[in-house]
């Protein structure tokens, strides 16, 4: 996984744990996963397993989900329209997000 992508699952999990006001040590509870593990994965220091990922998003009662890259602009245009609807700000709304996206490199290796 390239960094960006972990700086930006690392950012969501994190923003997500303080959202519902836990602590590292609290979700850590929750999971299983050492609080040390949680503390590098919310700093992008450590590769995150996609069990490990599983549990922390049933934990932040999140879903996890793969969503085609051809679809997240539509997903962000639902958004706002929810947003607009709703009377919320459109950045108080969060749509679902890729947890991994490939770069066009790493596509190009696999593909």
């Amino acid at each position: 996984m390239s960094l960006p992508a972990l700086e930006s699952i690392a950012e969501k999990v994190k923003a997500a744990r303080t959202a519902k006001g836990l602590s590292q040590r609290a979700l850590s509870q929750r999971t299983g996963i050492p609080q040390s593990h949680i503390s590098k994965i919310e700093n992008a220091g450590s590769d995150i397993r996609i069990s490990s990922m599983l549990m922390i998003a049933h934990a932040l009662d999140l879903e996890l989900t793969l969503i085609p890259r051809g679809l997240v602009k539509t997903l962000e245009s639902l958004k706002q329209n929810a947003a607009k609807q709703s009377g919320y700000a459109a950045e108080n709304v969060t749509a679902p997000t890729p947890a991994y996206a490939l770069n066009d490199e790493e596509d190009d290796d696999h593909g």
